[in-house]
């Protein structure tokens, strides 16, 4: 792997990493809507087409933010799971998302609604807990 950072900035080096906006997606899709199959992804919302999701996916891997395995009860089934550094980007999903609803919702009134999304304007953290841990839950019951 040969990345190429810009320069020596921690904010800019991280967008060199996760700055393209697909990978943050992919991340969301992971630790939120539970996608772990190349498949799920090619189905969500999203609609990435697969040759960028295939590069994506690789990037991810590399860069040790996923890993791809196998199912246990399905060894031809690629899974993608987060790693802790992965994981570790709960928090700034969350911040995007928090950002989003206080500052997008008035030219983006669609923008998902609920009980998930009360919790995460009155309690980031409590929030980015729940879904970390939610994720963490259904990595142990995978193996």
């Amino acid at each position: 792997m040969d990345v190429k950072f810009k320069c020596n900035c921690p904010f800019t080096s991280a967008l060199d990493v996760v700055g393209d906006k697909w990978l943050l997606v992919i991340v969301k899709q992971m630790l939120i809507e539970g996608k772990e199959t190349f498949k799920d992804f090619t189905e969500a919302d999203e609609a990435i087409a697969t040759n960028i999701l295939t590069a994506k996916l690789k990037f991810l891997e590399e860069m040790g933010i996923v890993i791809k395995t196998q199912r246990p009860d399905n060894k031809k089934t690629n899974l993608y799971l987060l790693t802790e550094k992965g994981l570790a980007l709960t928090s700034v999903l969350v911040e995007l998302a928090f950002w989003s609803d206080k500052h997008l919702r008035d030219i983006h009134p669609t923008i998902v609604n609920g009980e998930e999304m009360e919790l995460l304007r009155n309690d980031k953290t409590t929030f980015a807990r729940v879904i970390e841990n939610r994720y963490r839950e259904k990595l142990t019951s995978l193996f």
